[in-house]
């Protein structure tokens, strides 16, 4: 299977680092954007948002929303332009084991992804609760609709459908970790959302992170993302791997 890897060499401010929604704050945010351009024979745009926060409405419930846009140029041509949103609502969420209900919104131009969208429940566990090493597994369940702007899939059996209805489940992973004294932070969140009616209809995806302190508040930061999804319209690759060099800006 041919595997299509972007590397990209770019400054990327972040505001705050992955947010825990067990912290005790009130209110947590983050912003990172990022961006290349290149001109000369071919031009290239590429530009990158994503935001996060927490907030806790009332003493025992915390919402936790993240929202990404990516768009993508090469030569003229529109390579992606895709949104993401992911919304959760937990209860105690600082207790070993709490619930959570989510729903997802996404969008995937290249993918020919018209909308997808995911509601569930599930529940979180922490493994790890130290604020400089925590690690956190969750098990969910979700009723997903996708509507494609084509009807021609490597998996025969969904040609002449536009949209895919399905129940899933999904495993997350994630935590961070502090390594020699905090001069290496390591981060990562993983998931795989098999569907719980055709078993060759899943995806996964992990995202892995280095950092190393330059100062109090300014890291220097690699990032790797990794999906895999297995129904994707005719002709599409299956595989995506972005490999990123930036840096954090901390406000703490």
């Amino acid at each position: 299977m041919q595997r299509v890897i972007y590397v990209i060499f770019l400054f990327t401010c972040f505001l705050n680092a992955q947010i825990n929604e067990s912290d005790t704050l009130k209110l947590k945010a983050n912003l990172s954007l990022s961006g290349l351009y290149q001109g000369g024979n071919v031009e290239t745009i590429i530009f990158r948002a994503k935001n996060e926060f927490t907030y806790k409405p009332f003493k025992r419930f915390v919402y936790k929303n993240t929202n990404s846009y990516i768009y993508q140029e090469f030569g003229g041509d529109k390579a992606d332009e895709d949104i993401l949103s992911l919304n959760f609502l937990y209860l105690n969420p600082n207790k070993r084991l709490y619930p959570q209900i989510l729903g997802f919104f996404s969008t995937n131009f290249r993918r020919k992804i018209d909308y997808r969208y995911l509601l569930g429940v599930g529940a979180t566990y922490q493994i790890l609760t130290k604020e400089k090493n925590w690690l956190k597994t969750s098990l969910s369940s979700e009723f997903e609709s996708t509507e494609f702007n084509a009807t021609q899939f490597n998996e025969a059996q969904y040609n002449g459908m536009s949209s895919i209805q399905t129940l899933r489940a999904t495993l997350w992973l994630q935590g961070k970790h502090h390594f020699f004294k905090g001069k290496m932070i390591f981060g990562h969140q993983s998931y795989y959302q098999p569907s719980l009616e055709e078993s060759n209809n899943y995806r996964w995806s992990t995202d892995l992170s280095l950092e190393f302190p330059i100062w109090k508040y300014l890291n220097f930061k690699i990032n790797y993302i990794h999906t895999t999804e297995s129904v994707v319209v005719a002709n599409q690759e299956q595989e995506d791997q972005f490999l990123t060099f930036g840096f954090t800006i901390k406000s703490y």
